[in-house]
């Protein structure tokens, strides 16, 4: 994969391009700020952009919008918001423009490199990752708290599950269940919350995150 890196730390921006080198990928660009990082995806054509949230000048949510900005002007292109903070609203607002190829990852909560690294790997493929935070936080940012209270606690796993882009298949190993159970468990929910069911797992993610957005 070709990547570029937006990280204003220095020391995590060497960090990231040293294990993605290692690893045999190629960093075309590491840059500290959102315009920096706007140029350089328009210079080496990356499959792949991760972007930091928090960046300079004011160090509150330049990244997202600069993802924002990359997302309307190239949709093909993978992106991979990698920080300390969920802003809900500008996340919201990068899912609902199309969750194909998106993720989001809390840098706390990514233990494993194994798992950066597919994460990485499935996003340049199109696939939708999201921590499971990200996702409560998107769901209690929503406006639609009513009919979220219609879902079973199950209900509310199994959509968590689909928000981060998992198929049936994948939620079912992961709770224990019957693919017939989960399937069962995601018509109900798309019934209580007014969504028609899709057989696509993009289209069904971006579904739900269009709902949570309110």
């Amino acid at each position: 994969m070709r990547i570029v890196i937006a990280e204003d730390s220095v020391v995590l921006r060497d960090g990231l391009s040293l294990l993605l080198t290692t690893r045999g990928h190629e960093v075309a660009a590491a840059v500290g700020d959102g315009e920096a990082l706007v140029a350089a995806v328009a210079e080496h054509d990356p499959d792949v952009a991760v972007v930091d949230v928090r960046m300079p000048p004011t160090h509150t949510d330049e990244g997202l919008r600069a993802a924002i900005r990359l997302r309307g002007d190239r949709p093909e292109l993978g992106l991979l918001v990698f920080s300390q903070y969920i802003e809900t609203r500008y996340a919201a607002r990068l899912l609902a423009g199309g969750a194909r190829g998106i993720g989001y990852l809390l840098k706390e909560r990514v233990a494993d490199v194994k798992d950066f690294m597919s994460a990485l790997e499935r996003i340049a493929a199109g696939e939708t990752v999201l921590d499971p935070e990200v996702v409560t936080q998107l769901m209690g940012a929503s406006g639609r708290a009513d009919a979220l209270a219609l879902l079973t606690p199950r209900e509310r796993e199994v959509l968590a599950m689909m928000a981060q882009g998992r198929s049936n298949s994948a939620i079912a190993e992961t709770l224990f269940l019957s693919y017939g159970s989960v399937e069962k468990h995601v018509s109900q929910i798309f019934t209580k919350l007014g969504l028609a069911p899709s057989d696509g797992d993009h289209r069904r993610v971006l579904a739900v995150l269009r709902y949570l957005q309110g």
